[in-house]
């Protein structure tokens, strides 16, 4: 059909809408925009026409957009988070990242990275203040597909507090608890001490909460620690490894998990001479991170600082 039927009348009907408008923009200049713009008007019309909303719908729906605006700032991003539980965002990611080339999967950024984290020294640990929990030890090592190990490459990492609240939620927790850099050594290994990470229910508090509660659906996100493994030349890995049921991981509210990335963490009853300055009980988890040729890219923090 050519998209310019409609340029010399009126609309008269719901037929002449979607027509008439692709072309109105059939000017634009930018062919991605274009192309992106397009396909948006397409099928937000057809699920129009699909749900038929009433007008009194159409009205609530603008509310919800208005209000997930409103309820973002620097110390959360209620927009990331409405796209993870409805799946969007898993999708964009595996649609980037298939890991099909032998690289670790990736998994979602999340609302919850705020960038800017301190420099860490080899086997330092991330607990800042006093945080529950059992000691954690991550180690391993980031090579690239053929093994190599990667020297200079940078780990930074955050996770939630076993309570369930990332540092920025809870104005009990010191600046940047649970959240670290680490750069590898001359062997690509590194050397992480944090607490182990138990599940916790995404905010609920907001439109987001309201969603999950109207489908009867569980909040809960399984345990896990959040990474973005960078080096020069290597495409940047952006994943979490998890540490939690099968169950738990299967129901996750953001549909993230994946079982590439479980970690498998190992209790410790006794002291190990490996570590002779950590007592016992403490849990290993040992996992390697394996990037892929390519530039390296780094995500804009969805939050920059935290509720005060």
């Amino acid at each position: 059909m050519d998209s310019r039927i409609n340029q010399t009348k009126l609309i008269a009907t719901e037929d002449d809408v979607t027509p008439t408008v692709l072309a109105a923009m059939e000017d634009t200049s930018d062919p991605r925009l274009k192309e992106i713009v397009t396909a948006l008007v397409r099928h937000l019309h057809a699920f129009i026409r699909e749900v038929r909303p009433t007008e009194a719908e159409y009205e609530k729906g603008l509310q919800i957009l208005n209000t997930i605006g409103q309820q973002t700032d620097d110390a959360h991003n209620e927009a990331v988070l409405f796209c993870d539980v409805l799946g969007a965002s898993t999708l964009i990611d595996l649609i980037n990242n298939d890991g099909m080339q032998g690289e670790t999967m990736s998994a979602l950024l999340g609302p919850f990275y705020r960038g800017s984290a301190p420099e860490c020294s080899f086997g330092e640990t991330i607990a800042r203040s006093e945080t529950p929990g059992d000691p954690l030890i991550l180690s391993g090592r980031v090579v690239d597909v053929n093994g190599q190990p990667i020297a200079g490459a940078t780990l930074d990492v955050w996770q939630a507090s076993p309570d369930g609240l990332y540092e920025n939620q809870d104005k009990d927790q010191a600046d940047f608890n649970l959240r670290g850099k680490f750069t590898t050594d001359s062997d690509g290994r590194y050397l992480i001490r944090t607490v182990k990470p138990a599940g916790y229910p995404v905010p609920t508090h907001t439109t987001t909460g309201d969603l999950l509660r109207a489908q009867n659906r569980t909040p809960m996100r399984p345990a896990h620690v959040h990474f973005i493994v960078s080096a020069p030349d290597c495409k940047t890995l952006v994943t979490q490894i998890f540490a939690d049921t099968q169950d738990a991981m299967v129901n996750d509210v953001v549909f993230g998990a994946k079982d590439q990335i479980a970690g498998n963490l190992r209790l410790h009853e006794a002291p190990l001479d490996e570590y002779p300055q950590d007592q016992a009980p403490f849990y290993t988890c040992v996992y390697d991170f394996v990037l892929k040729p390519g530039v390296p890219s780094f995500p804009e923090p969805p939050i920059k600082g935290k509720v005060s």
